[in-house]
């Protein structure tokens, strides 16, 4: 049905006064524009709501229980607008964020900017090696909001997308791959690679893209540090598959560089998430709405340059 609030607000007001053109009056509304919102009330439900008896109306069978969910109906409208109200109003408030490691690379500087539109906000990071650490953490109530790749299927959660997330292969600026511009995954065989540990998202990402083209790599080590990750491939010991979003420096500087293997980058999904069950206190939510309106457009911004092949601009 496509009902909207003021034809609810209407039928509302003529069933507490039992007149239209009282119901005129207290509204501001003329009665001819009153008996038409009425009208097409009734179109939409098809049923008639009210009884005539001369000017005065009463409520019909159809129109007692449809007053029930009109009044809930406009219930959480008040309740929509408050909240709104709330966040236009935030002054004060704890705001505790879980992410993956591979998420410190762009997060804090996301606080930093809703930080400086909210001062009265105390922010918390919990920062995890792993997707599975951090479900722990959610499922013991001890973050508000969590910022991953992939939506826990283990907890009944909440995830909204707000960024995409690509991954590429990296390696030392010697590599003799470099020079074939963009190889083929085969041209992998043989050079060692140093990679993520079982469990985290940037490990399964690189595994789904070797199983997709039934390619086994060699694989030298596993870490749970990115940053000791990069250590070693900039030592020269292996190539490497990172998230973009943790290079950035490396890029900038020339002590590492994209390779753009064929079919890279992988490109995932970054996410908002909170459990189903967890109610939002106005600070969570404030930044909440933040992350969604402002991360795709920063990371871009960070993101684009370097999957152009060029450095940005500082």
């Amino acid at each position: 049905m496509n009902i909207t609030f003021r034809q609810l607000r209407v039928f509302t007001e003529i069933a507490k006064v039992g007149s239209m053109s009282q119901a005129a009056s207290n509204l501001h509304l003329t009665p001819p524009a009153i008996s038409m919102q009425i009208k097409e009330l009734e179109s939409q439900v098809g049923l008639r709501l009210f009884d005539r008896h001369g000017r005065q109306l009463s409520l019909s069978t159809a129109g007692e229980y449809f007053l029930v969910h009109a009044r809930r109906l406009l219930a959480q409208l008040t309740e929509t607008d408050n909240a709104m109200a709330r966040l236009k109003r935030l002054e004060y408030g704890t705001l505790t964020i879980g992410m993956v490691s591979t998420a410190k690379y762009f997060v804090p500087r996301l606080l930093a900017r809703f930080h400086a539109e909210h001062a009265g906000v105390e922010v918390k990071l919990r920062v995890v090696d792993n997707r599975e650490q951090l479900v722990s953490l959610m499922e013991g109530g001890e973050v508000d909001l969590s910022v991953m790749g992939r939506p826990p299927k283990e907890v009944l959660s909440h995830a909204e997308a707000f960024a995409p997330h690509p991954l590429v292969f990296v390696c030392p600026p010697s590599h003799p791959l470099l020079a074939a511009g963009r190889p083929a995954v085969t041209n992998l065989e043989g050079y060692p690679l140093i990679v993520r540990e079982p469990g985290s998202g940037t490990r399964s990402a690189m595994e789904a893209f070797f199983a997709e083209r039934r390619f086994a790599p060699r694989i030298a080590m596993e870490m749970s540090s990115n940053e000791t990750i990069k250590q070693a491939v900039m030592a020269g010991m292996g190539l490497s598959f990172l998230s973009l979003h943790t290079i950035g420096l490396e890029l900038r500087t020339g002590l590492l560089h994209v390779l753009e293997v064929e079919g890279s980058p992988v490109m995932r999904i970054w996410h908002i998430v909170r459990l189903q069950s967890k109610v939002l206190s106005p600070a969570a939510e404030a930044f909440r709405y933040f992350i969604i309106e402002h991360g795709e457009g920063y990371l871009r911004e960070q993101d684009t340059p370097f999957l152009m092949g060029r450095t940005p601009a500082t």
